[in-house]
């Protein structure tokens, strides 16, 4: 009997907990609702139970249905605020301190992901001096999917561009709707549903794939739970090599203790790769190590210690003590010191980096410092290295240091991230979308020229607000520079975006002369906000004003000379450092490229080459990261990429 009524009171509690009036997270104290557009509000309770929304002194009623879901339609709106919102049912809800402006929906993979916190040394002075409580941000837990759309997301808050709490705002995002707020004045809000690493086709719907068999299959696969969890099984089951042996860490004295005495240690330059420094095919953990000087003049201040970044993975001990570490290779490695490590005298810095495949070290071009107030401390220059174990391939698993094969990762799956991260907004009334994405699909050019347009008649599709402008990053020079005319996956990747104007109401930040040849997170995130956000004063606004740089429109063919027209030249054609354009490519029938000499006429450049008698088409900027990409128009605004050979 006591058995039997402790099971009536488990049940009675769980359905009470199940009946409670609720709402999704993104309806939450703080938020920022869509002016001028009528509003959903919606939650969950007991099934038949009645529900009131009261706002402005207007109440709102419904009654929820069988399964428990209600939304009311609120009236449109005129930008203000702050208001409070009472939701009653059997129980109440009171959410304060509610804006109504604009909200964007902004999406895509790391470049959107990048808090302000990563960039806080370049932007520093924007996070000490931030205090915009009418811009908002809700951040979107990463979450995947694979079974089909979800309600909800757990855990979301609102949260201000003020103090410290801005640091966790996405830095495109942010400068997108500073610009725009301090435009209008209006509270801006910013939903931020971002993953790093992902594909594009992981954000759209089931139902956006329709035109691409081979992900739906793969989305019909992912479904039966009995074959994900067969993967997942599979990849338990394979033979795992015993961890690798790191001599740095298996001596009576570890190679970072001040006591351990160097012995075989070798030369080699900071920053650099240990493959283009005699270290031949190497991937494993490798320790290198550095004695300085220091002025007591240093000591017992705040100090960090700048290493620029690091492929792949790092330890930094510094007079025996570890002060910090990452675990991949994109982050820029910035230390902070505890006061009590750093010693007037003799110091050491000792680095245990791992790396799992391709050249491993330091990156070029990177700040390498130690700073500790006004005074700095080059790091740069000749440390010691010695390896500490070198990873032994294993035929299926890369190599020991690195995880067996097999399994799925979900969230560069199909639907993945759209049903966990997309679809529990799509009732949330927005102004648009911001997207910044393509590196993911940099291997797929072509293919990706047909899934962002079925993007972004997914998403309008979804959010049943008619063409909702679109606007998004056109990815930025990144990767070697190319000196002779050569093929290009991000230059064709770029196309594909570029072919997405096509799609009405949709607008193209440029971005090409925004990159880093050694970072695939370029720094400078704020003009990329500030493009974005004059795209959308253009299409989203109305105003009239140049928000782009030129874009090829046709070529025309006079002998050995080709002359190119272009749309968006704005108050005219002209080049960023007053030479003649660069960065173009002629070719005949051949298609045979070479540089081109180049001329400004106009508002057109006129293009030819004493080795190209018979011209017929031309490149600009064709490259993973451009040269000298020149050409913009006198707003500032560069040219896109493009080529006549397609």
């Amino acid at each position: 009997m006591k058995q039997f009524v402790w099971i009536c009171l488990l049940v009675l509690v769980d359905l009470t907990t199940w009946a409670q009036l609720r709402l999704p997270s993104l309806i939450s104290d703080g938020m920022v609702l869509q002016r001028d557009t009528p509003l959903i509000i919606w939650g969950w309770a007991a099934p038949g139970e009645k529900i009131t929304v009261q706002l402005n002194r207007k109440a709102y009623k419904t009654t929820t249905d069988a399964t428990g879901k209600w939304q009311v339609k609120l009236p449109s709106m005129k930008a203000g605020g702050p208001f409070t919102m009472d939701i009653a049912g059997t129980t109440q809800l009171t959410l304060k301190d509610i804006l109504v402006g604009d909200v964007w929906f902004c999406s895509g993979q790391s470049n959107m992901v990048h808090q302000l916190n990563i960039h806080d040394v370049t932007y520093a002075n924007e996070i000490a001096t931030a205090n915009y409580p009418q811009i908002r941000q809700f951040w979107v837990p990463t979450l995947t999917s694979l079974q089909g759309p979800q309600n909800d997301v757990p855990n979301g808050q609102w949260k201000k561009a003020v103090g410290q709490d801005v640091r966790p705002f996405s830095a495109v995002a942010y400068f997108f709707a500073k610009k725009i707020h301090q435009q209008y004045n209006i509270p801006m809000g910013i939903i931020n549903a971002s993953v790093g690493g992902t594909p594009i086709e992981a954000w759209i719907s089931e139902s956006g794939l329709t035109s691409f068999s081979a992900l739906e299959a793969t989305v019909a696969k992912n479904k039966d739970t009995s074959y994900v969890n067969g993967l997942t099984r599979r990849q338990l089951a394979m033979p795992r090599p015993a961890p690798p042996i790191d001599l740095g860490m298996t001596g009576a004295t570890k190679w970072y203790d001040p006591a351990y005495v160097p012995k075989g240690w070798r030369p080699i330059n900071v920053p650099g790769y240990w493959e283009d420094q005699g270290v031949k095919d190497l991937n494993g953990i490798v320790w290198y190590r550095r004695e300085i000087d220091l002025p007591a003049a240093m000591v017992g201040k705040p100090a960090t210690v700048f290493l620029g970044r690091i492929v792949d993975a790092d330890e930094l001990y510094v007079n025996g003590k570890s002060v910090g570490r990452t675990t991949y290779m994109y982050p820029q490695r910035r230390y902070k010191l505890p006061v009590d490590v750093l010693k007037a005298g003799k110091n050491v810095l000792v680095v245990r980096v791992t790396n799992n495949g391709g050249k491993g070290g330091f990156v070029p071009d990177k700040p390498y410092s130690l700073f500790a107030d006004a005074d700095t401390i080059d790091l740069k220059g000749t440390w010691q290295y010695k390896v500490g174990v070198a990873f032994r391939p294993v035929e299926g698993s890369g190599f020991a240091g690195g995880n067996p094969a097999g399994g799925i990762s979900a969230q560069n799956q199909p639907t993945a991230l759209y049903n966990a991260m997309v679809a529990p907004e799509i009732k949330y009334a927005i102004k648009g979308f911001c997207w910044y994405q393509g590196e993911s699909n940099a291997g797929r050019p072509d293919e990706y020229a047909k899934l962002l347009p079925a993007l972004i008649a997914d998403w309008r599709s979804n959010w049943q607000q008619g063409v909702l402008p679109f606007l998004y990053v056109q990815l930025p020079g990144f990767m070697d520079y190319t000196y002779q005319p050569s093929e290009s996956g991000w230059a064709v990747l770029r196309e594909s975006q570029l072919s997405a104007l096509s799609v009405p109401n949709t607008a193209m930040a440029v971005a090409i002369d925004l990159g880093e040849w050694n970072d695939i997170h370029p720094d400078n995130k704020k003009d990329v906000g500030e493009r974005l956000a004059l795209a959308a004063l253009k299409t989203a606004y109305h105003e009239n004003v140049v928000a782009s740089g030129p874009l090829y429109q046709s070529a025309s063919i006079d002998g050995t000379e080709i002359t190119l027209s272009f749309t968006n030249i704005g108050s005219g054609l002209t080049t960023r450092d007053g030479e003649s354009p660069g960065d173009f490519a002629i070719a005949g029938a051949d298609r045979k490229f070479v540089w081109a000499k180049t001329k400004l006429e106009g508002n057109t450049v006129v293009v030819w080459s004493d080795d190209v008698s018979n011209p017929q088409f031309v490149r600009y900027a064709w490259a993973d990261n451009p040269v000298n990409a020149n050409l913009i128009n006198k707003e500032g605004l560069p040219a896109s990429p493009f080529r006549t050979d397609k």
